[in-house]
C-alpha cells in the first residue's frame, strides 16, 4: 500500500516538473509532450521560437507569456538538455534546445551557454592516425618532409573515411568555384560539415592547423576548405547581416554559441582563455567551419584568422559589428589555441616519422596555385601500388582493407579516374 501511494505522489508531480537527470533534448521533449501540462506549456514556447528565429516582433504580452511558459518549465528535464556532436537527429535536437531556451541571449548575439554536451563527457575516438602515419613514412608516398600540410594529407588519404569524405566535398565545392557559374555553398558547407563532424580530430585537426614555414605550405592550408565556394562571396557582406543567416539557422547559432562559451578570451587569464580548454576551444572553431560564418586563415603567410566581411556602412551599429569581427581577428584565447595545436612538442615516434619522411617523390603539383582538388586526382595516383609499395608489404594492406575511388572534377587539370578493386 504504501509503495502505491509513492508511485501515485511521484506520477501526480510528473506534470509539474518532469524532472530527469540531464538527457539528450529529443529523450526530454518526448517525455514532455506525453504530459499534457508540459506539453501545453511546450507549444507556447515553440510559437515563442517560431517569431524569434523569423525576427518578429512580440508586443508585451506576448513576450510575458513566453517568459513565463519557460519558467513554467521549473526543473524540468528539458531546461537542462544538452545535445551530443556527431548526434543523429542533431539538428532536431538543437532546435528543441533553443525553443526552451528562446529568452537565454544578452544583447543582439552574446549567447549564453553551448547547447553541445561537454566535450570531456563525450566518448572520445580512438584512432588510426599514428598507425596510418607510420605506414606512410616507410613508402613512396611520403613527400616532403618540409611541408607538414602534405604529409597530413597523405595521412588522410590511407583513411577509408578520411579520404572518402574529404573528396566529397572537394567535388562539391570545387563544382563551379571561382567562375561565372556560382558553386552551391549550402551543399559545400554541409560537405564540410561532415568532414568534420565524422572524421575523427586527429585527422582534420592537423590538416586544418598544419604548421607552416612558407607561402607554398601556406597556401595548400588556407585552400584547405576551399574558400572561393565556402568562404569568400563576391563582395564582402556586411557582418550583421553574417551574423543574422547565422541566427536562423539551428547548427550555425548552436556553433556560435559554443565556440563564445569556449573561446572566450580572458585577458587576466595565462592562457587568454576564460574557460583554459584550448582542446574545446579548437573543436569550437572547427565547428564553425560549414556554417555561414565560416572563418578562415587571412593569408598564405598568417596563422590569423578571420570571418569573410566587412562593417563599412554599419550606421549606428558600427560597435556591435566590430564585435562580430572581434570574435576571431583579435581573439587571444583562438589566437592562442591555433598556436599551441600549431607547435605541440612531437613524440618519439612523430620525430622518427619526419626522419623517414624524406622521399624526393612530391606530389604537391606544378606550382604553388594548385587546388584541393587538383591534389585529389595526383593522390590517386600516388595510391596505386609501385614496386617498391609491393617489396613493403603496402600492396597488400590496400587490397585487403581500401577501395580507393577517384572522381572527375570540373577543373582545369588534367582528367584521372582510377579505381583499385
Amino acid at each position: 500500500m504504501g509503495l502505491a501511494l509513492l508511485l501515485g505522489l511521484l506520477l501526480s508531480r510528473a506534470g509539474d516538473l518532469l524532472a530527469l537527470p540531464r538527457s539528450d533534448c529529443i529523450a526530454a521533449e518526448q517525455l514532455c509532450l506525453s504530459d499534457s501540462t508540459c506539453n501545453a506549456t511546450y507549444r507556447i514556447l515553440e510559437n515563442c521560437a517560431l517569431a524569434k528565429t523569423r525576427f518578429v516582433p512580440l508586443d508585451h504580452d506576448s513576450r510575458v507569456r513566453c517568459l513565463n511558459a519557460e519558467l513554467d518549465l521549473g526543473n524540468s528535464s528539458l531546461l537542462h538538455c544538452k545535445c551530443h556532436r556527431r548526434m543523429k537527429r542533431q539538428e532536431h535536437c538543437l532546435r528543441v534546445f533553443w525553443t526552451v531556451h528562446g529568452s537565454m541571449t544578452d544583447g543582439y548575439f552574446n549567447l549564453e551557454t553551448s547547447p553541445y554536451e561537454n566535450p570531456a563527457n563525450e566518448e572520445h575516438w580512438k584512432t588510426d592516425y599514428n598507425k596510418l602515419a607510420a605506414l606512410l613514412s616507410g613508402s613512396q608516398l611520403a613527400g616532403d618532409a618540409t611541408n607538414p600540410c602534405l604529409k597530413a594529407t597523405h595521412v588522410c588519404n590511407l583513411s577509408k573515411k578520411c579520404v572518402r569524405l574529404r573528396t566529397d566535398y572537394a567535388s562539391i565545392c570545387t563544382k563551379g568555384a571561382g567562375s561565372e557559374d556560382m558553386c552551391d555553398r549550402r551543399k559545400c558547407h554541409r560537405g564540410l560539415r561532415n568532414f568534420f563532424e565524422k572524421v575523427p580530430e586527429d585527422f582534420t585537426k592537423r590538416i586544418l592547423f598544419c604548421p607552416c614555414e612558407d607561402e607554398l605550405c601556406g597556401e595548400r592550408r588556407r585552400k584547405t576548405i576551399v574558400p572561393d565556394c565556402s568562404f569568400q562571396y563576391n563582395t564582402k557582406p556586411n557582418c550583421l547581416w553574417l551574423l543574422d543567416s547565422c541566427l536562423e539557422d539551428h547548427i550555425c547559432k548552436s556553433r556560435l554559441a559554443d565556440f563564445q562559451q569556449n573561446c572566450q578570451p580572458a585577458d587576466m587569464s595565462p592562457d587568454g582563455c576564460s574557460q583554459h580548454n584550448h582542446a574545446a576551444c579548437l573543436q569550437a572553431y572547427m565547428g564553425m567551419i560549414g556554417t555561414p560564418m565560416t572563418p578562415n586563415y587571412v593569408s598564405n603567410s598568417s596563422v590569423e584568422v578571420s570571418l569573410w566581411c566587412t562593417c563599412e556602412s554599419s550606421g549606428n551599429q558600427k560597435e556591435k559589428c566590430d564585435q562580430i569581427l572581434s570574435m576571431f581577428e583579435s581573439n587571444k584565447c583562438l589566437e592562442n589555441t591555433i598556436w599551441s595545436q600549431m607547435h605541440l612538442k612531437q613524440t618519439a615516434l612523430e620525430r622518427q616519422e619526419d626522419l623517414l619522411y624524406s622521399s624526393p617523390l612530391s606530389f604537391q603539383g606544378d606550382s604553388a596555385s594548385t587546388s584541393l582538388a587538383s591534389e585529389m586526382s595526383q593522390v590517386c595516383i600516388a595510391l596505386l601500388p609501385s614496386q617498391s609499395n609491393k617489396s613493403s608489404g603496402l600492396e597488400t594492406v590496400f587490397e585487403k582493407h581500401w577501395f580507393w575511388k577517384c572522381v572527375i572534377l570540373d577543373i582545369k587539370v588534367r582528367d584521372v579516374t582510377c579505381m583499385q578493386n
